[in-house]
């Protein structure tokens, strides 16, 4: 349980990462919701690793590149499947605000990846 409310720690972090990188890049760039959404996925997704890796799992007993190739892995997988659902929730409400959007996909996410990186990347 301790683990789980960690996990939700470090998701709430990435999260705002995530949002705050995403208006940023909205209100200062000529990006679009979805460019700038991929742009935020990665800086989130960086942070996550090192606070996950910190904090709640602590290191794996891999060396630190397969330890990161898997938590990229299970990360890409999951920012794929967070995207997708971003993208779609969009497309089929053009009246919904891009952060509505995010918070939709990303609690539909975030149980795929508590599964993923507990069970593949941080595993002992």
């Amino acid at each position: 349980m301790k683990r789980l409310l960690r996990f939700g720690i470090v998701g709430t972090t990435g999260f705002v990462i995530d949002a705050a990188v995403l208006m940023l890049l909205l209100h200062t760039t000529p990006l679009g919701p979805f460019a700038a959404r991929a742009f935020a996925i990665v800086i989130a997704l960086a942070a996550t690793w090192l606070l996950n890796r910190s904090f709640t799992f602590g290191a794996s007993r891999h060396s630190l590149a397969v330890e990161g190739f898997r938590y990229g892995s299970v990360g890409i997988t999951t920012a794929v499947l967070n995207y997708v659902l971003y993208s779609a929730l969009l497309i089929a409400s053009p009246l919904l605000k891009p952060v509505a959007a995010l918070v939709l996909a990303s609690l539909a996410a975030m149980a795929f990846s508590f599964f993923g990186y507990s069970r593949f990347v941080f595993r002992r």
